[in-house]
């Protein structure tokens, strides 16, 4: 069992690292190499540890490229955890409402045009709320949590061994995550088909339109649910 403390620390530790790596992020490698030396639990210690190995031992351009190219160009391994249970449906719309709204209860902010659903917010909440409240949203959407788990592992990508030190602090699944994880797996997140009031676009209130669906909404570029990136190379973020 991973405690509290250790959980708040991985969380904390995990935002950072899944977010893009930029200049700021990389030149911060030895300091986020002593923030791993702190984690005690010897699972997500070493997963953390190895993770980090690559990170440092690995030429900006190509960890960026790798990060865009992972996160940015597949649904499969998206960062956005309502997309999973949700898809592109009125449902999600909601979903995000809700998380916007329990964070401002909490004085979390987002930036402008973050998404509330973004796996490094939710893992900065958690870490900063604590247990209870503020490690809801991580087990509300853990089946998703999972999926992104496994998605990383059969891409192959270090990125996995960060997931695999978040779900080690993370209730484990039951039967019926399991078997929900794998029909997703296979069938992909809902799809709403009723309701449009313009091709392409969802009919929600003017409150969710607020917040904005993509990614992975309807008017966002077509990056079908499919296991293998697409063969175009990916240019880093500005």
């Amino acid at each position: 069992m991973v405690e509290p403390a250790e959980r708040a620390r991985l969380f904390e530790l995990a935002s950072l690292l899944l977010t893009y790596p930029d200049a700021e992020l990389l030149a911060a490698g030895g300091e986020l190499t002593a923030a791993a030396a702190r984690l005690e639990h010897p699972d997500v210690a070493a997963a953390v540890r190895e993770f980090l190995t690559w990170l440092t031992g690995t030429c900006a351009t190509e960890v960026q490229q790798h990060y865009v190219q992972t996160f940015d160009l597949r649904r499969r391994s998206g960062l956005y955890l309502t997309y999973y249970l949700h898809g592109d449906t009125r449902k999600r719309g909601i979903a995000l409402l809700t998380l916007k709204q329990r964070y401002r209860a909490h004085g979390l902010r987002l930036a402008p045009g973050e998404l509330p659903d973004l796996l490094p917010v939710v893992l900065e909440f958690a870490a900063v709320t604590g247990p209870g409240d503020g490690e809801a949203p991580l087990r509300q959407h853990r089946r998703g949590v999972e999926l992104l788990r496994e998605a990383l592992v059969a891409a192959g990508t270090p990125y996995r061994h960060l997931l695999d030190a978040v779900c080690r602090a993370l209730p484990p699944l039951t039967d019926a995550d399991r078997e929900a994880v794998a029909a997703l797996a296979v069938d992909g997140p809902p799809v709403e088909s009723v309701g449009l009031s313009t091709p392409g676009a969802l009919d929600v209130p003017d409150e969710l339109a607020a917040i904005g669906l993509a990614p992975y909404g309807a008017s966002s570029p077509d990056r079908s649910w499919s296991p293998h990136p697409p063969c175009s190379t990916p240019e880093a973020r500005p």
